[in-house]
């Protein structure tokens, strides 16, 4: 564990997208930006993190595009348009990488690591040592483990989840509190 205070523009922010960034369908997908709803506090907490991380990364699984639920093009339009409110809000996100692959045993597809490592590609001073990835499940949070990163749980959609646990370095309710810890202002 470490001491979030110390975060500076040298760390990397991985975040999830669906229960994170904005409410998620539960057991199903959202197919177009009419369905897209930030949660509250969501634009307040993205211009904090951009003001924190030097690279902010969004790694979302999208499998509603593999099962044609969806197009890429419906997925271009929901990121372009969420990426719209951020950007006005003084927030960033550095590029979304998005895997819409069907097979869990995909490497891009969390918990695997790829999509972590196609941002080390994208970005080489990436270092998975100061990094963390924000997310509302334990997907997310093994793919912080598999890749290096620390773990921010975001209990939106699954409060359940137990903390401690193995997989968790950070719990907190939502993305602002979370932001909130960064500048000390609980």
């Amino acid at each position: 564990m470490f001491d979030l205070q110390k975060i500076d523009k040298s760390w990397t922010l991985f975040i999830d997208r669906d229960g994170v960034i904005n409410d998620e369908k539960k057991e199903d997908y959202i197919l177009n930006w009419n369905e897209f709803k930030f949660y509250d506090g969501t634009t307040k907490a993205m211009k904090i993190l951009n003001e924190k991380f030097g690279i902010i990364v969004m790694v979302t699984n999208q499998k509603g595009v593999a099962k044609k639920l969806m197009t890429m093009e419906d997925l271009n339009n929901i990121h372009k348009n969420m990426l719209a409110v951020i950007t006005d809000n003084g927030g960033r996100i550095d590029k979304i990488y998005a895997c819409t692959d069907l097979e869990d045993s995909s490497p891009n597809r969390k918990p695997n690591p790829g999509m972590a490592f196609m941002a080390k590609q994208d970005f080489p001073e990436i270092d998975f040592s100061k990094s963390i990835m924000v997310g509302n499940k334990l997907s997310d949070m093994n793919f912080g483990r598999n890749a290096g990163i620390s773990t921010v749980f975001v209990a939106t959609t699954d409060p359940e989840t137990p903390f401690p646990h193995p997989s968790i370095d950070f719990r907190f309710t939502n993305l602002l509190s979370f932001a909130k810890a960064l500048t000390n202002t609980l």
